[in-house]
């Protein structure tokens, strides 16, 4: 049988390449062989690695819907740690995934500063967001983590949903920020990014959230 070694793949930007039958030891030998300056994000789930090379608008869009979030967290004052697109592990669950950006806000002070997180000591975020433009979220790497709230942008269109049960329900408005067009608002936003340019959308986007208060 032949066996490729790690440095004979290449994944096309906007391209995805599944590995099956990777255990736990081998899924974190190759997250050191890739090393964390990358343009690839990797999701892994019960011997399933996914490998992922996101295209430009995919990036324009995650950055979009991030600035939407610390504008919102900045103007209601309220603190938040962000931690991009961090690996998060949880070998118990063989489960691990890297978000398009993260925030934790209950727990910011706790997970501020921190070098390394450890899901089995540490909370997952509260939030992560995903842009399914190059691939489709993994939820079930999500669930085993245990993270609260997802955010998943396609096609123009912002879904949240919610851990209720063991399972992610799409709700209609954020619990994260109660009493806000959170959907309706990101979407005009990343929609006035593109035609104009980012910092007059952002610009937009906080006078929006001031006038609200």
């Amino acid at each position: 049988m032949a066996t490729l070694q790690l440095r004979q793949i290449r994944v096309p930007e906007g391209q995805t390449v599944e590995i099956q039958d990777v255990s736990w030891s081998e899924f974190e030998t190759i997250l050191q062989e890739l090393g964390e300056n990358r343009n690839t994000r990797i999701a892994y789930s019960e011997g399933t690695l996914t490998i992922v090379a996101p295209m430009p608008a995919h990036e324009v869009e995650k950055v979009c819907i991030a600035r939407c979030v610390e504008v919102l967290l900045d103007e209601l004052e309220r603190d938040y740690t962000s931690y991009g697109s961090t690996t998060f592990k949880n070998e118990q669950m063989l489960k691990a995934v890297e978000p398009d950006d993260c925030f934790y806000i209950e727990y910011a002070d706790l997970m501020a500063g921190k070098q390394r997180i450890d899901l089995s000591t540490d909370p997952p975020p509260e939030l992560a967001i995903e842009i399914d433009l190059t691939s489709k979220t993994q939820l079930d790497a999500y669930l085993g983590l245990g993270v609260r709230e997802l955010w998943r942008f396609d096609n123009g269109r912002l879904r949240i949903d919610c851990l209720q049960n063991g399972e992610y329900v799409e709700v209609a408005e954020s619990p994260l920020f109660p009493g806000w067009p959170i959907k309706e608002a990101v979407e005009r936003y990343v929609e006035r990014a593109r035609a104009s340019n980012q910092r007059k959308a952002k610009k937009e986007f906080r006078r929006w959230v001031i006038d609200r208060l």
